[in-house]
């Protein structure tokens, strides 16, 4: 339909830890998140697996984990690395060996493939994406056509400052209320960050208030937007 607005408000990091998970289940069954990307290889993955095979209506993609960097005394450093990026054989086995995992956790394949900081943005991860994408016939976050991904609710500057204004209600209105016609995905991340070693952390749990804030619930059924997950398209 012409005009149509459908919106995939995707939790990142489910699994990641308890914390996590409580923040995502919350922000999914009292705010407007709809769908998750799922961390196999933490250890709370479970419990969120666990979850989401009892709530069909949140879906559920795998988010690619190949490390983490962190913004330190004025430079980017590792906080985890699992592969070398740029080891395209080692990457490839990692991608094949976190669906594997993925599948064996939820009983099937993940509705959509994105990752840790983005990191499936570069080659030689991009490619490989891809093709397992193709492969399973699901989009990719950024790079599927018909889902526009938008990236503007996030609560810290490029060098890891905080910037609460970009978590607020005031900015998730607005991006509401400039949604295009079509299908975009909204990323988030939701959580209770006190179990988690991340630079992003007191800035989770505001964004559960501002997803579950009763004014963001009623413009989207003001502005006639359709909530819906990867699964329901």
């Amino acid at each position: 339909m012409d005009g149509c607005r459908q919106l995939i408000v995707n939790a990142d990091d489910f699994g990641q830890s308890p914390g996590t998970n409580r923040g995502i289940i919350e922000a999914h069954e009292h705010g407007i998140v709809t769908s998750a990307s799922l961390m196999v290889r933490w250890p709370a993955a479970v419990q969120a697996a666990s979850y989401a095979q009892t709530h069909p209506k949140l879906s559920v993609g795998l988010h690619l984990d190949l490390g983490e960097w962190v913004y330190q005394h004025g430079e980017w450093v590792r906080l985890y690395q699992l592969v070398n990026e740029d080891d395209a054989v080692a990457v490839a086995k990692e991608v094949e060996a976190q669906i594997v995992t993925f599948h064996c956790l939820m009983g099937r394949d993940p509705t959509h493939i994105d990752s840790h900081q983005h990191s499936h943005r570069k080659e030689p991860a991009r490619s490989i994406v891809f093709a397992m994408a193709n492969k399973l016939s699901i989009p990719v976050r950024s790079f599927t056509t018909e889902i526009r991904y938008c990236g503007d609710f996030y609560g810290q500057t490029d060098e890891g400052r905080s910037y609460p204004e970009g978590i607020s209600v005031d900015n998730l209105l607005r991006i509401l209320k400039n949604l295009p016609s079509g299908c975009t995905e909204l990323g988030c991340h939701p959580g209770y960050g006190a179990d988690l070693d991340t630079m992003y952390k007191a800035e989770r749990e505001q964004e559960i208030k501002t997803l579950c804030d009763p004014r963001v619930i009623e413009a989207v059924a003001d502005m006639n937007i359709e909530l819906v997950g990867f699964n329901l398209r």
